[in-house]
């Protein structure tokens, strides 16, 4: 410790260092930002706008949106700039705010996830129930809970990782500051963070997996006894892709952190990490919204009215 250098900021790494694959990467990550932030806007604006989606299930989508564009916004456009250009620094506080947030929204993300699976549930398996059990004061409790609940997780994580010490290599072995990157480059034990982060994602994102796995087979046992295979097959059109983006989710999250970091090959961790980081908002927008036929018809609504006013 007496002779080594208390490290003051991180250098993030590239997929490649050729100057064309640098390109390329820089330009799949800036489209799939834009397709994020315009595709997750233009449902914001739809269901705040449209009277007629003024009910949970797009309060809850809605929120999901405006999470998504602050999920990406975190690690995209910084990535973009390593790729492109020489500097590659990021300062040790910039560095605990990737990680902070990187915590808080995946963790929101998994809760916002869990509370649509129970939405859909209710109204599908307990539809005389619905107003009284999804009310508005229900909704947005549960909502500022996931909200808070993931602000004192990321603050535990974040905290529990920058009380380490790092004194050896500053180079951070991902696009952008996580975890299990950091852990590699502490001088101090990181056994009990190794154990925090492996316990943490067992509860919260297995937790989650469990929880919305039982909800949607309710749900599928429910649609199951639907009188027509037309019905079924629209409600099983609509559930299995959300299912499918929580299983890409959740399985990359554990692929991650729920392994030792010695055991992290640098370029497959990279990899698996765009499944966690970018994938899910860029996704979300199509699977949860622009699938939905009431989406599809305040969208045309939108686009009359927008029409009219022109003339």
């Amino acid at each position: 410790m007496s002779n080594s250098t208390m490290v003051t900021e991180f250098l993030l790494t590239r997929f490649s260092d050729v100057w064309e694959l640098r390109v390329l990467h820089a330009m799949v990550f800036l489209l799939m930002y834009l397709g994020t932030m315009m595709g997750n806007f233009l449902i914001v604006t739809i269901t705040t706008l449209d009277k007629k989606l003024h009910m949970p299930m797009y309060f809850f989508l809605r929120n999901l949106s405006v999470l998504d564009m602050c999920y990406i916004s975190v690690t995209v456009p910084k990535a973009c700039v390593i790729f492109l250009l020489d500097n590659m620094v990021i300062s040790m506080v910039g560095c605990a705010a990737q990680v902070f947030f990187v915590f808080s929204f995946a963790c929101t993300e998994l809760l916002f996830l869990s509370l649509m699976a129970h939405d859909r549930y209710v109204a599908i398996c307990q539809p005389l129930h619905y107003t009284m059990i999804m009310n508005p004061q229900v909704c947005v409790q549960m909502t500022l809970s996931a909200v808070l609940s993931s602000i004192v997780y990321a603050g535990f994580h974040t905290g529990n990782t920058f009380w380490l010490s790092f004194c050896r290599s500053n180079v951070v072995h991902q696009f952008f500051c996580d975890v299990p990157s950091l852990l590699k480059l502490s001088c101090s034990e990181t056994l009990s963070n190794e154990i925090s982060i492996f316990i943490s994602a067992v509860v919260v994102a297995g937790g989650c997996f469990a929880f919305i796995t039982r909800s949607y087979t309710h749900i599928f046992s429910t649609v199951l006894k639907f009188p027509t295979r037309a019905e079924q097959r629209k409600a099983f059109s609509t559930c299995v892709p959300h299912i499918l983006v929580v299983t890409i989710f959740v399985s990359s999250i554990a692929a991650v952190y729920m392994k030792p970091t010695s055991h992290s090959p640098m370029i497959q961790d990279m990899i698996i990490s765009v499944f966690y980081s970018i994938v899910p908002p860029f996704l979300n927008p199509i699977i949860y919204s622009f699938r939905n036929e009431q989406i599809k018809e305040a969208l045309k609504r939108s686009m009359k009215k927008a029409a009219l006013f022109r003339k």
